[in-house]
């Protein structure tokens, strides 16, 4: 016993693993986001762009060296992006869905074409992620060669607890938007226990029986450090995303609109892969599944893979299971040859 408690200690403590260790260089910034290129000496191929959830911190897909999703994919030779969302501020409180969705995404997009010479990229989004990138290459296809999603929902009418909690319990959110400005995130986190009151405990119980598995710590403490480094959510956004897309599903009912655009999700035609997992409990496979039912993409592909929504992505058994997959899907799918890129406006 005193043992595990001597080593639980020096690994969360005294050799604690820093979290987001590949190196990387900001290549632009505009209010709190950042776009990020991973360094690499010899990357090659169409680009790729990595769209992380705005409540949550960038380097899930970055957690540490042997558990990042980054990482592997510049050692597999991909020029990598990601956007850093960043920490808002009560300045940020009337900032719309539509501007994280269609400015800021398409700002990153459009720099990742410039800076690395090519017409598209690949674009991936995470969770939340993914539903941004979902709407925003259902109105501008101009610069995206594929779109990745993983855990990515578009229908909220799901029986998850996330999905029936949204719609069954009447909270007046303009309430709570007017009285902190933007929803915080002790209380969302507060809002994902209660969708497994006992996960903490379990949690405790399970690095207990790991205590001197020094490998397992790395990673447990990780993704704890993660999972309690989130963000808040932009009042006005938070009211889009739950009041017109959770609970009024306007997406998949194609009634959603975008200054004045219907976004059309049979307006994707370029190649999808898209990802679920089976034992997902915060995007149910079901509400991601649909996608492939109703994009016009003639190459598109789903894809079903044991795990859940944080587990399957930066778990060790991801490094050969899920990164692989995605890697040589984008191989497969990368520009033959290299086109001059346009003039792209990086403001409006």
């Amino acid at each position: 016993m005193i043992s595990r408690i001597l080593n639980i200690k020096r690994k969360l403590v005294d050799e604690k693993v820093p979290v987001g260790q590949t190196p990387a260089d900001v290549i632009f910034s505009e209010n709190k986001w950042r776009l990020l290129r991973y360094r690499s000496e010899s990357s090659t191929g169409t680009p790729v762009l990595l769209v992380p959830s705005l409540i949550n911190r960038h380097y899930v897909l970055d957690l540490i060296p042997g558990k990042s999703f980054a990482e592997y994919l510049v050692e597999q030779g991909h020029d990598v992006f990601i956007i850093d969302w960043g920490t808002p501020g009560r300045e940020d409180r009337y900032l719309e869905f539509e501007t994280f969705v269609q400015d800021y995404i398409g700002r990153a997009i459009r720099k990742a074409c410039q800076v690395s010479g090519h017409p598209k990229i690949h674009i991936l989004g995470y969770c939340l992620g993914g539903l941004m990138t979902t709407i925003h290459a259902a109105l501008n296809p101009e610069h995206i060669l594929t779109l990745t999603n993983l855990a990515a929902p578009v229908s909220f009418e799901d029986e998850g607890l996330l999905s029936v909690f949204s719609r069954e319990v009447p909270l007046d959110l303009e309430a709570l938007v007017a009285a902190f400005g933007n929803v915080p995130w002790p209380l969302m986190q507060f809002g994902f226990h209660l969708l497994r009151p006992t996960m903490t405990l379990s949690k405790l119980a399970y690095m207990w029986e790991k205590a001197e598995d020094d490998e397992f710590l790395d990673g447990f403490f990780a993704i704890e450090t993660w999972g309690n480094d989130n963000v808040s959510f932009p009042g006005q956004a938070f009211l889009t995303y739950i009041n017109t897309l959770y609970r009024q599903n306007q997406l998949i009912r194609g009634e959603y609109h975008v200054r004045g655009r219907a976004v059309e999700l049979a307006q994707i035609q370029c190649p999808l892969l898209n990802i679920v997992f089976k034992h997902d409990n915060i995007v149910p496979a079901e509400s991601a599944a649909v996608l492939n039912e109703v994009v016009s993409s003639e190459d598109k592909t789903l894809l079903e893979i044991n795990g859940g929504h944080v587990g399957a992505v930066v778990s060790r058994k991801a490094s050969t299971t899920l990164w692989p997959v995605v890697s040589q899907w984008w191989r497969a799918h990368d520009q033959n040859e290299s086109e001059e890129c346009p003039t792209l406006l990086m403001h409006g």
